[in-house]
């Protein structure tokens, strides 16, 4: 039996700062730490609407500073609100871009989180075009 990738379940991102870290995702995002398992070591889960997406994992240690220590290149997400979300990254002097996608009616934001995570959140083309975007 072929396996058939559904859809993107969650990510897990590894900080040395859980708590700036889960204040920024809600900020920016919108999103709200919610239940968690009971794992032995510190960490998130960072909610869009009712399902998990964002594994936060707390660690001393800053990511990526290990040259064994693979770094996250981006994850995706898709959204609505593109104004909002330009609106709060402009507010908060955070790092973004913003990229129609050749060919597909997507407008893509590309935001770094405080750790330098590359994120880039797909927008439809027809909502950033009535937003004047």
């Amino acid at each position: 039996m072929t396996v058939r990738i559904k859809q993107l379940d969650h990510v897990n991102v590894r900080t040395a700062d859980l708590d700036g870290m889960i204040k920024w995702y809600g900020e920016m995002l919108g999103m709200r730490s919610g239940d968690r398992p009971d794992f032995p070591f510190p960490g998130a889960w960072l909610y869009a609407g009712d399902h998990p997406v964002i594994h936060l994992v707390g660690i001393e240690a800053t990511p990526g500073s290990d040259p064994d220590d693979l770094k996250l290149e981006h994850f995706a997400l898709s959204a609505t609100g593109i104004a909002g979300l330009l609106e709060r990254a402009k507010a908060a002097d955070a790092r973004y871009d913003v990229r129609k996608v050749p060919g597909f009616p997507i407008v893509q934001v590309n935001l770094w989180d405080p750790d330098g995570n590359h994120i880039h959140i797909d927008f439809d083309a027809a909502e950033a075009e009535a937003a004047g975007i």
